[in-house]
Formats: C-alpha cells, structure tokens, sequence
C-alpha cells in the first residue's frame, strides 16, 4: 500500500475484511461509485414498473437498514432506494474527509445525479433530515416531496438527554469514550442506543434486538466507527451555528417541494416542541405528531408513517 494513501482510503480498505452488512428478506444492494466517493444503497425491487422513485436518508450513527421497516409499507407507490451516507452503514469514507451537512447533501445530490432518478419523494430522519433539507432547497428540481422524520435542525436549547450525542463533537471525547466503554458489549451498546432513540425500547422484537447486535458489532469492527461518528457529530453542531442563507432554517423557508413533518413526543434527541416551528417555516407543510414515539418513527410506527407518507404522495399527485 502506498503511504501517500488517504487514511480514509487505508479505512475503507480495512473495512473491506469485515463481515458482510445485513440484508432483509427481498432486499437488494448494490455499490454507486462516483470520483472520489463510493455509496451502498439499500433497494427493494417496486411493485411495478412506472413507480416514481424514493429516496430514504438515514440520521447520525444509523444506516439504509434503518428504512427497513417502512420500504416494504410503501413498495406499491414508490420505487424506493436507501443510501448508505459516506461512512456509515457499508459506505466507506469519503476521500476528502468531508462529514458536513453541505457535505452529505452533496453526495446524496451527486447520486441523484449521476442516476437520473430525480426528482425523487425524498425521506429523511435525523441527520438525514437536515441533508435532505438542504437538498431540496438547493435542488428544488431534484425532490418531488419532502418527508422528515424528526429532523435535526437547529434547537436554541436542546434537550439534556442529546448532550451526550453533541459532546461527541469536541476534540478527543468520541476516543475516551470508546476507551472508557471498552469494556461494553454490543448487547449493552444496543440497550443504550435502544433507550435513548426509542419512546418505549419494548416494541423491538427480540429478533430485532438481535439484528441490532449483529449489526453493532460489525459497526465496532469498522476501523473508522468513532473517527467518523465524532467527525459527523461535528458537523451537526457546525451546522447549527452556521446563520444567514445558509442556515437550516432559512434553507426550510425555502423548500418548495410539499412537505410531511413527522415528531415524537417521546422524542429524546429532537424535541417535539420544534415540530410547529418547522410547520411554520416550510412553506407546504403537514404535521403528524405520534404521543408515543421517540426519534425513529419510521422504526417504531412504520404503518403510520407510512399512511401519511401515501396521503402526501396522493394530495401532491392532485395538485
């Protein structure tokens, strides 16, 4: 190996020794490789021919299966795909090292692109609801509709229980981290990570909860897993500081694509109190808030998510 490789390269060649990601039952995956920049996507072959494309955006510290539940709900409307952000799930780095919101949207962007799938139905949770945010405000001509799950824009007082995740993006604690919880198994990770995304951890069916396992253990194999979770934490946080025509919530007053906003009340990350701001600020919105459900809606009330994503889908195909 030459040693003017990019470590990101040197990463991702590591990475390729470790255990094949999951793939659910009629799933299908297959690698995008653009200059510089290579991505996994998660697809599930459509009901039939003529569907207009979805494209599914996961948040920070997930990955496309966490779409798994919700694709099969909506296989019959759209020709769905989930990405794999750079980094994440079984998308090595990018070589520039860039894990900004600008910067993921710009590889979702690239993607669409280079495919010819736009304007796409663009669904986002999290992190990947900031990104698709700032795609569909960039690249109006690229999104059809627009689905958030719990985004993550900007919050003057964010919860306590989302410090931990923001901590992560100061210099050297996602490394003492991992060195304190060394000694951690992935079963306690997932209880952790269960706890904290999920308003009642009890829906997770127990074959679920061990997918969960298998999938974080393969995660903690990733030689790069903490570099690129402190990295793109960083990045949330940059974001959320980052005023004028680029800040987040300029950019949703500028979105034009029909709008479906999705909070949980239980939600421990994104307070569902932002939900009638965000109502406010894109132009073409709806609101559904779920009493019972925390951070990851489409996970745990996937057949309610759903109805709504085929409502917005139906209304927008009317107008």
């Amino acid at each position: 190996m030459s040693s003017t490789e990019l470590p990101e390269t040197r990463a991702a060649a590591a990475a390729s020794r470790v255990r094949a990601v999951r793939v659910a039952a009629g799933e299908e995956l297959r690698s995008v490789a653009l200059p510089g920049l290579t991505l996994n996507v998660r697809a599930r072959p459509p009901a039939r021919t003529g569907l207009p494309p979805a494209l599914y955006v996961h948040g920070l510290g997930g990955s496309s299966l966490n779409w798994s539940s919700l694709m099969p709900l909506l296989e019959d409307v759209v020709d769905g795909e989930a990405v794999d952000l750079p980094g994440f799930g079984d998308s090595p780095p990018p070589d520039n090292g860039d894990y900004s919101v600008t910067g993921y949207a710009r590889a979702v962007i690239r993607m669409l692109d280079a495919s010819g799938r736009g304007p796409v139905h663009l669904i986002g949770n999290s992190l990947g609801g900031a990104v698709t945010t700032r795609v569909a405000a960039v690249r109006p001509d690229l999104v059809r509709t627009l689905t958030l799950v719990s985004p993550a824009l900007p919050e003057l007082r964010a919860q306590r229980s989302a410090w931990p995740t923001a901590a992560l993006a100061l210099p050297g604690v996602a490394r003492l981290f991992n060195r304190l919880t060394r000694d951690w198994t992935a079963e306690m990770r997932v209880r952790g990570v269960l706890a904290l995304c999920y308003g009642d951890p009890r829906r997770v069916s127990d074959q679920g909860f061990r997918d969960a396992v298998e999938e974080m253990e393969r995660r903690l194999e990733l030689p790069y897993f903490w570099d690129v979770m402190a990295r793109s934490s960083r990045g949330v946080v940059d974001a959320y500081t980052l005023g004028g025509q680029h800040g987040l919530w300029r950019q949703a007053e500028r979105v034009l694509a029909p709008t479906l906003l999705v909070y949980g009340c239980r939600d421990q990350l994104i307070s569902y109190r932002m939900a009638r701001r965000a109502a406010t600020a894109f132009r073409d919105s709806r609101l559904l808030t779920l009493p019972d459900a925390g951070h990851v809606a489409m996970m745990e009330y996937p057949e309610t998510v759903a109805q709504a994503v085929r409502e917005l889908l139906d209304d927008s195909n009317r107008s």
